[in-house]
């Protein structure tokens, strides 16, 4: 598959032979592009480049590192990466889709609304520093519109 867009149903991307491994509720498929270009072609579609989006969160929250982005604003849709975005082994993960998360084995077991479970080798407390940041974008986005709409 190519060009593939993320939507709601998106869970995460994660990288695969040069290539990307996309869930979403009801399945999973492997997309001929990188989960960058992913992430990259999906802020486009939506309005916006990957450095716009991103400047965007800088601004909102001061997050300079491993910036988690609004992909698309209406249904805040945010997805944070799992380490910096240009690396070949970054993951990107939903964080609207993100029940639960834990720690197995020494990698962390992530559990979302549908009740998927997909094990990612990474610490926990990297999942959890991210899932705060992507929180805190979250939050200060939700503000910023309640903001907007009482001036209107």
């Amino acid at each position: 598959m190519l060009n593939y867009r993320i939507n709601e149903e998106t869970l995460a991307i994660f990288p695969y032979h040069k290539k990307s491994k996309v869930y979403e509720n009801r399945k999973s498929f492997i997309v001929n592009e990188s989960a960058y270009s992913i992430i990259e072609d999906s802020c486009k579609y939506f309005g916006s480049s990957f450095e716009g989006r991103k400047k965007g969160s800088v601004f909102l929250t001061g997050i300079t590192y491993k910036t988690p982005i609004i992909i698309e604003e209406t249904k805040e849709i945010i997805f944070f990466p799992t380490t910096s975005p240009r690396r070949n082994y970054c993951s990107w993960i939903s964080l609207n889709n993100l029940e639960n998360y834990y720690e197995e084995k020494g990698k962390i077991k992530l559990v979302f609304n549908n009740k998927k479970e997909i094990l990612l080798d990474v610490s926990y407390g990297v999942i959890n520093n991210q899932v705060l940041r992507a929180s805190r974008l979250e939050s200060t986005l939700r503000k910023s519109k309640k903001n907007k709409e009482k001036i209107q």
